[in-house]
């Protein structure tokens, strides 16, 4: 690599770290944990994803949608119980990507990303919220008004400093020069230690303190397997948009099982579980950084924040990074999607909506299984009413039938109405050189038609069967 790439993807992955340290810490405290458990987990995952990964300039950490998966066992069970899940987690993980199961990934519709891309967008957005929050009251006043201009002086920087120059990160300078500002004219406004210390040795190796029982894993089976869900799903949908911001190919498989050892070795040292972060991924690739050094300076930048520099970065004022995720919000929202709302098919723009909505208001893992169940019976109702047929009668008075479409489970009755058994002469051929048996559906509707015919006294031809179609009715007895 380069030496000004090694700068480029050097000064991103700080960038980052200044980004991931806040997330982190406020997933932590969502899932009743001690911050330093965030953190822990966000130098592990940061650093090995980086180093191991599928997908050079992605930036995983200890994520939110992960924090609310496993809230209610931390409450219930304590924080021993939750280190077993993450390591158990991980292993699911791991083995969804050594089966080579990131594939998956290509049933997502389009329109299923960008409603992930948008409901992300959304709660990134308004998670930021909360910083202008003073306890369980709003600021007023002085304190509003002073946080507000900070953080659109910090949104300012962002935005006009690529017109003066590209050498450095904007969002960089922008957090260090407001922080600055701050520090010099000594205005009164939260920080970053605010929110938690983050002094802190080195993690510590250790197998969790708990019985290793079938009890245990009874309790810990069920999060273990939704986290391992939503850390995949939110992972390989944020490197499908990365592969598109960076115009590069990822590896599904190995981004899979690279997370599962990262989230195993979080486990045994103390950290949190985590996965794909899209909104720190937004910020390493519009700072430029592309290869995995941007990862790892992340990563290791954060445990350097840990052990030395807490004095310092509990300084950040958190107006300078709530404006840095502002901005991380509005070029995450994929706007074209607003746009295109009158030009695509209304089923697609339902699709659009209804996941960015679930996405919002419940979880993920939710949001795009509904809406890959949307875009299936919606696929399903399209291709079901392609399905007709051509018809005329031959010169020895027999009648064919030529199909053509899709014969499934949602177009066999549709299948049965083409045909007319009380009506039709004594022997009627059917042609299937257009047709396609996709499922039992089709076979038993074949069945059907059969035996209307045969009820009727009249003889049915099968013709033009594809080999496929053939073995398919041949293991089923229908042939």
């Amino acid at each position: 690599m380069k030496p000004q790439h090694l700068r480029v993807d050097a000064l991103a992955g700080l960038t980052t770290a200044f980004a991931l340290l806040p997330e982190c810490i406020a997933f932590a405290l969502v899932a009743h944990l001690n911050p330093l458990m965030g953190l822990y987990g966000a130098v592990i995952i940061c650093t090995l994803t980086a180093l191991l990964g599928g997908r050079p300039g992605m930036i995983s950490g200890a994520a939110g949608s992960m924090a609310v998966v496993i809230v209610a066992l931390v409450v219930q069970h304590g924080v021993q119980y939750l280190l077993a899940t993450v390591l158990l987690g991980g292993l699911i993980m791991l083995a969804f990507g050594l089966l080579r199961l990131g594939k998956l990934v290509r049933m997502v519709p389009h329109p299923v990303m960008l409603g992930f891309v948008n409901g992300l967008a959304i709660i990134i957005a308004l998670a930021q919220l909360e910083h202008f929050k003073s306890g369980e009251s709003w600021l007023s006043g002085t304190p509003l008004y002073l946080m507000m201009g900070l953080v659109a002086l910090t949104m300012a920087i962002v935005y006009l400093l690529p017109r003066l120059t590209r050498s450095v990160p904007p969002a960089l300078v922008a957090i260090l020069g407001v922080g600055l500002a701050v520090y010099l004219l000594d205005l009164p406004t939260r920080t970053l230690g605010d929110m938690a210390h983050i002094a802190g040795g080195l993690p510590v190796l250790a197998l969790p303190q708990l019985p290793w029982s079938l009890e245990t894993l009874r309790i810990i089976a069920p999060y273990a397997f939704l986290m391992a869900l939503v850390g995949l799903l939110e992972t390989l949908l944020t490197l499908n948009l990365t592969d598109e911001i960076s115009e590069s190919r990822g590896y599904p498989d190995r981004e899979c099982a690279a997370l599962g050892v990262a989230n195993m070795v979080s486990g045994l040292f103390g950290g949190m579980g985590g996965c794909a972060m899209i909104g720190q991924t937004v910020i390493n690739l519009s700072s430029g950084g592309r290869g995995r050094l941007s990862g790892v300076v992340a990563g290791l930048m954060i445990l350097l924040f840990i052990l030395f520099l807490s004095p310092f970065i509990e300084r950040i004022p958190l107006a300078a990074l709530v404006g840095v995720m502002f901005v991380v919000a509005q070029q995450t929202f994929a706007w074209a999607s607003l746009r295109a709302l009158n030009k695509v098919p209304l089923n697609d723009v339902l699709v659009i909506v209804a996941v960015t909505g679930i996405t919002v208001f419940t979880d993920l893992a939710t949001a795009v299984l509904c809406g890959i169940v949307i875009a299936a019976l919606n696929f399903a109702w399209r291709q079901a009413r392609e399905l007709y047929a051509d018809t005329h009668l031959e010169a020895d008075g027999s009648k064919l039938y030529r199909l053509h479409g899709t014969l499934f489970f949602a177009s066999t009755t549709l299948f049965l109405e083409q045909f007319e058994p009380v009506n039709d002469p004594s022997r009627v051929t059917l042609d299937c050189r257009h047709l396609n048996f996709i499922d039992y559906s089709a076979i038993a509707a074949l069945k059907t038609l059969r035996e209307r015919y045969a009820k009727a006294g009249k003889q049915l031809h099968v013709l033009h069967l594809s080999e496929r179609c053939k073995r398919l009715l041949k293991r089923a007895g229908a042939h």
